[in-house]
């Protein structure tokens, strides 16, 4: 009697009779697909998003002082700071500036008359350069979670409280010298396509970020190839960016790993 009852007994299955299927239980080791973050800061200020890091000041900004104010490019070639907006709302035409990033330190600005910001002698901010020289560099600098702008004459970006004139005469950032860097230029997302860190950006930036990351030297003074471009371009082109940056590194002696 032993055998019989070590057999299964189950629910008795007519000839023709359909198996019932079995449920499946949902795994519960699956991750659940999160929902994307909300940046409630950049829709406050009409997805005008704020700027963390140096590489990011491309293309259209706008520099925000205190809450939903902006500066303001004149047509005299000053600046002062614009009325504030109300929130959901964006800068306004004439507080859009254009941004150039020069290296991995600076940057420089230009206003919606196509001139270039620099500051002059006096310390007042001006946009009447037609091109860019060492006057007309700035350096961003994020710490903390601020940010503050640093001109030529090694003064930061602050406003005249005398009368909205935009000036660069505080030699140490403070409460009246931090900013908001604001870009409305489309984030790219390659942290799911397989692009390396390193090759994020345009031909220039992709070369500095490789010099930056095999440099043999200490002091953090980057070499860079200056040749021209179209051999990198024709290189990524033909998928052999590499052997060719490694090149081009071994002509500046810059490369822990060139002979």
């Amino acid at each position: 009697m032993s055998e019989y009852n070590n057999v299964r007994i189950g629910k008795l299955i007519l000839k023709g009779e359909k198996r019932p299927k079995k449920r499946k239980l949902k795994s519960t080791n699956k991750k659940e697909k999160q929902a994307p973050e909300i940046d409630e800061d950049s829709i406050a200020h009409g997805n005008w998003w704020k700027i963390i890091k140096t590489e990011q000041i491309t293309g259209p900004i706008a520099i925000e002082f205190g809450n939903h104010t902006y500066v303001k490019a004149l047509d005299n070639g000053l600046f002062s700071i614009g009325a504030p907006h109300t929130e959901g709302e964006g800068p306004s035409p004439e507080e859009i500036l254009t941004a150039v990033l020069i290296n991995e330190r600076k940057v420089a600005f230009k206003s919606g008359y196509n001139k270039y910001l620099k500051v002059e002698k006096n310390g007042i901010v001006t946009g009447r350069s037609d091109a860019i020289g060492a006057m007309e560099q700035w350096e961003p600098v994020f710490q903390d979670g601020k940010t503050a702008l640093q001109g030529s004459n090694t003064c930061f970006l602050s406003i005249d409280p005398e009368d909205d004139s935009l000036v660069a005469n505080a030699v140490k950032a403070g409460t009246g010298q931090f900013i908001k860097l604001r870009s409305q230029t489309v984030k790219e997302d390659h942290s799911h396509d397989g692009t390396p860190n390193e090759e994020i950006g345009g031909i220039s930036q992709i070369e500095i970020n490789y010099v930056r990351k095999f440099q043999k030297f200490q002091d953090k003074k980057l070499k860079i190839c200056k040749e021209g471009k179209e051999d990198l371009k024709k290189a990524k082109e033909d998928g052999s960016l590499h052997e060719v940056l490694l090149d081009r590194r071994s002509k500046m002696k810059a490369d822990r790993y060139c002979k």
